[in-house]
């Protein structure tokens, strides 16, 4: 482990053209094999915000009809 303070301007250089660079060469795109991480999602994001305003609708109703009586 190198502990000194201060790299050559080399040092330097070398050290971010290996940082700046993917480590594995033979797979430039971990995704290629999995098509579905390509995909849109199918809606699951406009059903959710749905189903809360129901939940929340349904609580509400239980909340003031459970105080009425």
């Amino acid at each position: 482990m190198d502990t000194r303070e201060s790299k050559t301007r080399e040092e330097e250089l070398k050290h971010l053209k290996e940082v700046s660079q993917p480590e594995d060469f033979d797979h430039p795109e971990p995704d290629a094999n999995q098509p579905e991480a390509k995909q849109p999602s199918r809606g699951w994001h406009r059903i959710l915000p749905i189903v809360i305003v129901v939940v929340g609708i349904l609580v509400a109703g239980l909340l003031m009809f459970s105080s009425a009586e």
